[in-house]
């Protein structure tokens, strides 16, 4: 495996229209129309409280994101269950306590088993069933995470 480098997008970076490129392709190619950030990505980094953490690899391939809102994770297909996703998410869990965010929230399908084992092993838990969140037939878990008091 190569060089991997947790980054946070600076809206104001030279790279930020290139990052933020190459995630709506990754959208385009994951997700069905109707679940893709790609038409509102720009929107939703704008949102009070939102940020995007992304992964490089060997200084160039951005291979997953998250939107530190706590609604979107992504790994590209090939890079999936080697660490990334995992990586990435207690970097997000990381820069949210130091925000001081007393819960993170996410929703995720219930179905997506590799997804919900992750959440659960750093400490999410299953708050409720959303029906209907992701489309008329597909369901979503909410899932959250308190921050430990100091």
């Amino acid at each position: 495996m190569g060089s991997e480098v947790i980054v946070e997008l600076q809206r104001n970076s030279t790279n930020c229209a290139n990052v933020v490129g190459e995630i709506v392709k990754i959208e385009r190619k994951i997700f069905p129309k109707h679940e893709s950030l790609a038409r509102s990505f720009d929107e939703e980094l704008r949102k009070k409280n939102s940020g995007l953490l992304y992964t490089e690899l060997n200084g160039e391939d951005l291979i997953s994101y998250m939107v530190v809102n706590g609604k979107y994770k992504t790994v590209k297909e090939n890079y999936r269950r080697q660490g990334h996703g995992e990586a990435l998410l207690k970097a997000a869990i990381e820069k949210c306590k130091k925000r001081k965010v007393q819960r993170i929230s996410l929703h995720v399908d219930p179905l997506r088993t590799a997804a919900m084992t992750l959440y659960k092993k750093l400490g999410f838990q299953v708050d409720s069933l959303v029906e209907g969140y992701y489309s008329s037939d597909r369901n979503a878990y909410r899932m959250y995470l308190d921050s430990e008091s100091d």
